[in-house]
């Protein structure tokens, strides 16, 4: 035993014991280093005071683009698990249970007080509610279940958000993270680049807007299909949009690539992006682009019979919204 413990009076003993803290208390900020309070970083839709914008989970972007919180989650269809036996250093169904478990965990920590029901089975959320009272399915990809790699999952709930906009006549916004196809997939994986093409051409047909928010990263076969189809391309800053990634392309090339090469600011310049918009701004941004491009004949004949569900944690401050959406 040190010699300390043995002179040491056990109150002291107690007041100089090392207090537990959370792991998460802190986040550093990519762009300054600098260490903020992650409760300060919620308050800004974790958007540092450098400017990063930070990645964010699908329930927080619906809390951030829905109007009053409220919004109807979306079931998605099943796939097969694993249709190729796919083993690397773990078998995919084992890989799955896992990203399953991961953003489980994330969800019931962001409802501790409560909050408006979310269906996730894979790296696809989808919901349907108001967008500063424009109708809108908003489909949300997440990037903490297996980088949002785009598999049979993603595909089929792409479809599944499209077919619903086309059936309520509503607007369909996309937030697209991605790092690409999902190689344990296969060959699947990469048909659904032509299958969520096919849907957005339905939605051009019937003249419903369809509306992209490119988030850090978008990349690989989502960059190279519905991430860059959309009526307009709405962009957070920073954030990296490309196919393949710029060491590849100097790899490759053996030259050394433009300042700021496949981020967001450098895209619109060249014109592949058509906005540039802060988070904090975002929700005004698209209602202004939604009230633009969806009729306002359309708008008031929304009377679809949803339930749009309040957060516990709102109830008490918004009691005049129960009930059935106007």
């Amino acid at each position: 035993m040190n010699w300390i413990n043995k002179v040491t009076p056990p109150g002291l003993k107690t007041i100089m014991s090392k207090k537990e803290t959370p792991d998460d208390l802190w986040v550093k900020c990519p762009i300054s280093g600098e260490l903020i309070y992650k409760s300060d970083l919620e308050a800004t839709w974790n958007v540092t005071p450098a400017g990063a914008h930070l990645r964010i989970s699908p329930r927080t972007r619906f809390r951030l683009l829905f109007d009053d919180e409220r919004w109807e989650p979306v079931s998605l269809p099943p796939v097969p698990l694993d249709p190729l036996k796919f083993k690397d250093d773990k078998p995919y169904p084992a890989r799955l249970k896992a990203a399953k478990a991961k953003v489980a965990a994330r969800d019931l920590k962001e409802t501790e007080e409560g909050g408006a029901p979310l269906l996730q089975e894979d790296c696809m959320v989808a919901a349907y509610g108001k967008v500063g009272g424009v109708p809108a399915v908003v489909l949300v990809q997440d990037f903490d279940f297996m980088g949002g790699s785009l598999g049979m999952a993603a595909g089929e709930a792409f479809i599944t958000a499209a077919q619903l906009a086309l059936a309520r006549k509503s607007s369909f916004v996309v937030c697209t993270a991605s790092g690409g196809a999902r190689m344990q997939e296969g060959t699947l994986s990469l048909m659904q680049m032509p299958r969520t093409t096919l849907a957005i051409n339905d939605l051009a047909d019937a003249k419903l807007p369809y509306v992209v928010v490119l988030t850090d990263p978008t990349s690989g076969g989502v960059s190279a299909s519905y991430a860059m189809l959309g009526d307009v391309h709405i962009a957070e800053p920073g954030a990296m949009i490309a196919f393949s990634g710029p060491r590849v392309i100097e790899q490759t090339i053996r030259e050394s690539l433009p300042k700021g090469f496949q981020r967001s600011e450098f895209l619109r310049e060249k014109g592949q992006v058509d906005i540039v918009c802060d988070r904090r701004k975002l929700k005004a941004t698209i209602s202004r682009v939604l009230s633009h491009l969806l009729p306002l004949s359309r708008r008031r004949d929304d009377r679809s019979n949803i339930m749009l569900t309040p957060p516990k944690t709102h109830a008490d401050k918004l009691p005049q919204l129960k009930g059935v959406a106007d």
